[in-house]
């Protein structure tokens, strides 16, 4: 006799780093931002696009940190014609294909919005993601500084309708061209050089001087214990960074009053001097569109860290206090940005397409006002109806139906618990109301309704509206043909409950 086979090895129940699983709430959220700002995009004349999830490898370009292979800083496979396909990485780059391929039919500048997820094969971190929702809006076929302006101040715009109220975020503008102007000034041609120290300026907000120098020159360790090799700048060229810096200043200045300290400055170049006149056209812009200087600001240690941008960068900054789950306060800095990529349709055509955007981080976004107590009003579940026993289901499903047809999000419990069990579902669903059935409502047309938003509240100590309180019972017995009406009055009466 031999023995018997051991049981296959049953897999880990777990969740890939980087990658989260969303439920309602979160989902709710995400859907509501990408609703309101596409709302605000079509509003200001952009027509929406959706583009695949995969690209060519050589279509999505090399432009994130370490993407020397295909399989680094991008999600990547082999097809069967032995091309390699990479899950986009943002919607800017399928855009620059898209544009390229079917530009002969496009309206030229062509105004653009998308949103949808994307993949980023990066270390993920507290509130970086792997896997995210974007929602971009883009002008291919424009130079104008107008063409900027309109974009951010569209972001601004979409900020609000997301949720945030006037000084809750900022957008802070910035132009790559004036750190072409340093480079040049200090000698430093290599533009795997120049690169290196871009990144390591776009940490400026998280690591300080101190973090950004040790980037600036041989390399850092972080925290971690992650070595990141250092971009080698002579140490004149360094200082003279640390000095553009400084020119900031505190956020106390006009849009047009930081531009003259970084004229100040100095060692600018003629890149820099044109990219100073990029941005003065774009604050006048922004002036005429009435933008104010509190929601738009200039900030010269803005560059973005990806490296296709080549004029005008932005980055919108949330300024609300956060925390994490247990409290602690937590940065979460950057929910979206964009700028000018000038040379990105060329890459196909070889012609020089003037293009600008900016893109909301949603997942981003909706994990920042999460993390700031913003929910922007909890998920509601739907009206639970339950089960007594099969004999009287015609009349359950009656009942779901009903509300159904009224626009009331409704559903028949469909499991085999008993009451009890089924009373603490309808409350694990977020329902605002249990419908009862019993043999004796049914036979004497009536139903029994248990408004679950006012257990709720009685349960959370509210004290600071008692006539809310005295109108509602808790639980009621009506009459069948009054529904309807009693439910739609439990939820308007919940929609009015101070929070």
């Amino acid at each position: 006799m031999t023995d018997a086979a051991p049981p296959p090895a049953r897999p880990e129940a777990r969740s890939p780093r980087g990658f989260a699983d969303r439920r309602g709430p979160s989902l709710i959220a995400e859907r509501r931002i990408v609703q309101r700002v596409s709302e605000v995009y079509e509003r200001w004349g952009f027509e929406p696009l959706d583009t695949g999830a995969f690209e060519y490898a050589d279509a999505l370009g090399k432009f994130l940190p370490d993407a020397d292979r295909p399989n680094e800083g991008v999600f990547a496979l082999q097809d069967d014609d032995d091309q390699w396909m990479a899950l986009r990485y943002d919607l800017t780059a399928p855009l620059a294909r898209f544009a390229a391929q079917n530009w002969e039919t496009l309206p030229k500048p062509f105004r653009r919005y998308a949103f949808g997820p994307v993949w980023r094969n990066e270390k993920p971190g507290p509130g970086r993601f792997r896997e995210f929702t974007q929602c971009d809006a883009d002008t291919v076929g424009s130079d104008r500084p107008e063409a900027d302006a309109e974009i951010i101040a569209m972001a601004c715009e979409g900020l609000q309708a997301a949720g945030l109220q006037p000084g809750q975020a900022v957008v802070r503008v910035s132009n790559r061209k004036l750190f072409d102007g340093l480079f040049e000034a200090g000698g430093v041609t290599d533009p795997g050089q120049r690169l290196t120290a871009l990144r390591a300026i776009d940490k400026f907000d998280r690591l300080g001087w101190q973090g950004v120098a040790a980037l600036l020159g041989e390399g850092r360790l972080d925290e971690s214990g992650d070595y990141t090799k250092g971009a080698n700048l002579p140490l004149g060229v360094a200082a003279t960074i640390e000095a553009f810096l400084g020119s900031a200043g505190d956020g106390d200045r006009t849009r047009a009053e930081t531009l003259d300290a970084i004229a100040r400055s100095g060692g600018l170049g003629a890149a820099g001097e044109a990219a100073l006149e990029e941005l003065a056209g774009i604050d006048r812009a922004l002036g005429a569109m009435r933008v104010g200087q509190d929601a738009v600001r200039f900030d010269p240690t803005i560059v973005r860290g990806l490296e296709y941008y080549t004029g005008a960068v932005f980055e919108a900054e949330l300024l609300l206090d956060t925390t994490d789950d247990k409290g602690r306060p937590v940065r979460f800095g950057s929910i979206g940005g964009g700028g000018r990529y000038d040379d990105l349709v060329a890459r196909f055509t070889g012609e020089s397409t003037p293009a600008t955007g900016f893109s909301f981080g949603v997942s981003r976004l909706a994990s920042a006002l999460r993390a700031a107590g913003r929910t922007d009003g909890a998920a509601r579940g739907p009206v639970v109806v339950i089960v007594f026993g099969q004999d009287d289901m015609q009349a359950y499903l009656d009942a779901v139906s009903e509300l159904r047809n009224a626009g009331i999000a409704a559903e028949l419990y469909l499991g085999r618990a008993g009451m009890k069990a089924q009373m603490k579902y309808a409350d694990r669903r977020g329902a605002p109301a249990a419908i009862m059935l019993g043999g004796d409502e049914i036979a004497a047309g009536q139903v029994t309704i248990k408004d679950l938003d006012a257990g709720r509240q009685l349960a959370a100590g509210v004290t600071d509206n008692e006539a809310w309180k005295s109108e509602r019972p808790g639980q009621m017995k009506v009459a069948r043909n009054e529904l309807v009406t009693t439910v739609r009055s439990i939820i308007d009466a919940s929609s009015r409950m101070p929070a």
